[in-house]
């Protein structure tokens, strides 16, 4: 009898078979000569120097520019699982939005007692400033990342929820196209669910959620701190992808009770902002105001209904 491991072995089950999940790559990748993976994962990381997908790791000292891993074994999710767990997630941040737009008006929740007023009132995140405003469509997180952890058969865990200025979609959207060209006879073999619409569906997320001064089509930003933070390899690609504006807050200002960026052909309003910067440095005006990040006056455009953050 194998003795059940202390955590989950995704690739293998209790009798050291390959999982069901997994039979079809480790049949491939057991057939492949390892010297030549082992060329082409050092190529793939060649490739990610050159192009420059990289982050900063921040300690003591100076900022160190690390180089996204290429890991050419997967984390592999049946199509059974991937649709559950999307229902899963998408429940998850409707609830949260629920959650935050009830803390932000009737405050039902806190009423009832499930949630300590003090967890909410003294918690650095809440914002007074927020309370009876409902943002467009009534969505204060829009984007979210969702740290999951697999722990059995069907079982997953929320480790933590992103929802503030979550990062890292560009690695993976890389690292796939990466798999591809390496490894073509890999996807070949396998019917593997392509993940290259991601900024077209996110363009097309941010701009339903345009604010009720837009009347045309959206004008869509990704507001970045500049190239000197840690995911400005992300911000870059992100916008390169979805063909909107890559800016920083100096190109953008209050014009005529809008936000507008800065073009060759002068001031340009801007319905949605998708801002990779933290609320604290948003607005030096009602936040931190010391920021030279932000938009001075931006919050209170987004208040009155001139911008979708």
């Amino acid at each position: 009898m194998v003795e059940k491991p202390a955590t989950y072995d995704e690739m293998f089950d209790s009798d050291g078979k390959p999982s069901a999940a997994f039979e079809n790559y480790y049949g491939w990748i057991s057939s492949e000569d390892h010297k030549e993976l082992l060329r082409k994962s050092q190529e793939a990381e060649t490739i990610f120097r050159r192009t420059g997908i990289t982050f900063n790791v921040y300690g003591q000292q100076e900022a160190n520019e690390r180089l996204i891993p290429f890991d050419i074994v997967p984390r592999i999710v049946s199509g059974r699982e991937w649709s559950k767990l999307c229902r899963g997630i998408e429940q998850r941040v409707r609830a949260i939005n629920a959650f935050l737009h009830d803390i932000y008006h009737r405050q039902e929740i806190l009423r009832a007692g499930r949630v300590p007023v003090d967890l909410i009132s003294q918690n650095e995140a809440f914002l007074p400033k927020m309370i009876g405003f409902t943002p467009p469509g009534g969505i204060y997180t829009h984007i979210v990342g969702v740290d999951l952890v697999r722990t059995g058969p069907d079982e997953f865990y929320v480790l933590e929820d992103n929802a503030r200025t979550p990062s890292g979609v560009s690695y993976m959207l890389e690292n796939r196209e990466t798999m591809l060209a390496m490894f073509p006879d890999l996807f070949a073999q396998n019917r593997v669910q392509s993940v290259s619409d991601y900024p077209k569906e996110l363009r097309r997320s941010l701009a339903a959620c345009a604010p009720p001064a837009c009347t045309g089509k959206p004008v869509v930003a990704v507001l970045t701190p500049g190239i000197y933070n840690s995911a400005y390899f992300e911000h870059a690609f992100i916008a390169d992808q979805m063909g909107s504006e890559l800016v920083e807050g100096s190109d953008l200002k209050v014009v005529d009770g809008r936000i507008a960026m800065r073009t060759t052909q002068g001031f340009k309003p801007v319905d949605v902002v998708y801002r990779r910067i933290d609320d604290d440095f948003l607005d030096p005006l009602n936040f931190n105001p010391e920021s030279m990040l932000g938009v001075p006056g931006i919050f209170d455009i987004y208040r009155s209904g001139g911008i979708t953050i």
